[in-house]
């Protein structure tokens, strides 16, 4: 059984950058999509952007350009960088991983495993 852990999360300012760490252990990320969702206070989790097993990354209308995911599959480790942080980033994020089909790679459904989160708080 996979786990999933992140790090990289705190209290910064607007405008700061963050990259967030995801550490797999019990199992390798190598041939698992990883993806990142967060959840901010009072709203459902929301996708935030995905990295193909292949390598290909995905993001929303809303991140693609400030944020950038990346993956070391020797390391067993998946990264977000966040840049120009804004107060609306302000939410617990999430590092999760499957293998389901390429079309569902923004999805939460077919997501196997799941870390417990990291919070991110932007002040303005």
């Amino acid at each position: 059984q996979m786990q999933l852990m992140e790090s990289g999360g705190g209290l910064v300012q607007a405008g700061d950058s963050l990259r967030l760490s995801c550490a797999a252990s019990g199992g390798y990320i190598a041939g698992n999509h990883m993806k990142w969702f967060r959840q901010a206070p009072g709203k459902e989790r929301e996708f935030v952007a995905a990295q193909s097993s292949s390598g290909d990354p995905y993001y929303t209308d809303s991140t693609i350009g400030r944020f950038a995911i990346s993956r070391d599959d020797a390391k067993n480790l998946a990264y977000l960088q966040i840049n120009i942080l804004k107060p609306e980033d302000t939410a617990v994020y999430y590092c999760a991983a499957d293998a389901g089909p390429i079309w569902s790679i923004r999805h939460s459904e077919t997501v196997l495993y799941w870390g417990q989160g990291t919070q991110v708080t932007v002040s303005s």
